[in-house]
């Protein structure tokens, strides 16, 4: 791809933010439910100016919110892969993966045409992130777009880009449901608690995405430029008890709250319960992030590692509806794949 060459993109035209896909997750749930009072001509204030998309406000998982619970059966974010929304469900199924199939039907179906445009969910996390977007693509420019420009417009906010390489059939997330998608993940924040400080940073990320979006959809052409990628790596976990299975040791506290400074081989990780320090045992230097997220426990992580690389972003705009009728894409069906 030369440099210099404008890729054009199909208009974005229906759009969802969904909040509450983990109960306790309050920024999302509080901004979703803050966005559905605000009036249609409100949210979309520069219709006649630019093309306005269509808005969707989604409380993910009411059951969990409600019981002010990360989930009340399994992981609702864990529910979207093929299997789950394709496979046999029984009666007994676990009310997240109900839901799942619920939201793929208002939301996809998942790889159809008939699936929205872009998925947005809102989530918190423990550890000491900043704002990321976490998508599964690192060659999504319509993502990696709306990073820049939050990047932009939120200096004052450290911002990353994090890039799970899982396929879409394993793609496992809500956001995974859309044509593009991505979660915005904001900490560090505790579970069941809303701070004013990281309410308003989700709320201000998701208002210059939604303007993004309608600037894109009127025909202006953005910029390319280079974005730094952070790719999972792997997950490590805690140390633990050969028979109990329990942890051991907890995060160094020279690493805790260093969520993407570079961790090198022989840096301290762990400290023990009887004081010993364990240390990286890796053979490359890695970015560390999610570190001791407090929902990670039961899925025994207690971080994440990832690798850097800077990724060329190509200018792009919206195709005209002359060009769209020419490059109608024509989706297959997973089961011919």
């Amino acid at each position: 791809m030369e440099v210099d060459e404008v890729v054009c993109l199909p208009k974005l035209s229906r759009v969802a933010v969904c909040g509450g896909t983990h109960g306790n997750e309050l920024s999302g749930v509080y901004l979703v439910r803050e966005l559905v009072k605000v009036d249609k001509k409100a949210v979309e204030k520069k219709a006649e100016e630019e093309e306005p998309a269509s808005v969707l406000m989604v409380l993910s998982n009411p059951r969990a919110i409600q019981q002010g619970q990360r989930y009340v059966d399994t992981d609702l974010n864990r529910c979207f892969t093929h299997a789950i929304l394709n496979g046999p469900m029984l009666d007994t199924a676990p009310y997240e993966m109900i839901r799942s199939r619920e939201l793929n039907g208002m939301l996809g179906p998942k790889g159809s045409p008939e699936a929205v445009d872009l998925v947005c969910d809102l989530h918190n996390t423990t550890a000491n992130m900043g704002l990321c977007l976490i998508a599964y693509s690192d060659c999504d420019w319509i993502c990696l777009h709306i990073f820049r420009h939050l990047q932009r417009q939120m200096s004052g906010i450290p911002l990353r880009y994090i890039h799970f390489d899982v396929s879409n059939k394993e793609s496992y997330s809500l956001d995974s449901v859309g044509k593009h998608g991505f979660a915005m993940e904001i900490g560090a924040q505790p579970h069941s608690v809303v701070r004013s400080n990281i309410y308003t940073a989700m709320k201000l990320g998701v208002q210059h995405m939604l303007d993004w979006v309608r600037s894109f959809n009127s025909g202006r052409i953005f910029e390319g430029g280079f974005v730094d990628v952070f790719t999972m790596v792997k997950h490590i976990d805690y140390p633990r008890d050969s028979e109990t299975q329990n942890i051991t040791a907890a995060i160094h506290p020279q690493l805790q709250d260093r969520d993407f400074c570079l961790l090198h081989p022989g840096d301290p990780l762990f400290q023990t319960f009887s004081g010993e320090t364990l240390t990286y045992k890796g053979h490359q230097p890695l970015y560390p992030f999610f570190i001791n997220e407090c929902a990670y426990y039961e899925k025994g992580i207690a971080l994440s590692l990832a690798r850097r690389k800077r990724v060329m972003v190509p200018a792009i705009r919206v195709q005209t509806e002359q060009e769209q009728r020419a490059n109608e894409p024509r989706y297959t069906s997973e089961e011919e794949e």
